[in-house]
């Protein structure tokens, strides 16, 4: 039996990026305010980039929040891209970034 086996290239098969971003909500006065503002933010960013979106930490302090966001994309600069678009997104609300983490990771076929 003989089999054909393709050359693995250099290419990676895709990236996921990740962002982890604590956010503070100077102006905010109570959990209710805070839900509602992050119901929002999520939603827009669901549509507007098609991520991932989970609020991980502090969940019960009403001017702070943590959210993970992740993207995949098959070209890394792309990525790079979107992943700074969503930044800028959040920071044109009304809410001030306090930490924002990035990482992107390369997936490969084994």
């Amino acid at each position: 039996m003989s089999s054909t086996r393709r050359k693995r290239s250099n290419r990676a098969d895709g990236y996921v990026g990740i962002l982890a971003v604590d956010i503070h909500f100077p102006e905010n006065g109570s959990l209710k305010d805070k839900r509602q503002f992050l119901r929002g933010l999520k939603a827009n960013l669901i549509r507007k980039f098609g991520a991932s979106v989970a609020e991980v930490g502090y969940h019960e302090l009403w001017q702070r929040t943590r959210l993970i966001l992740s993207l995949s994309s098959s070209s890394c600069s792309e990525l790079e891209q979107s992943l700074g678009r969503m930044v800028g997104f959040i920071e044109r609300r009304d809410c001030q970034l306090s930490t924002v983490q990035k990482e992107i990771i390369k997936m490969e076929r084994d």
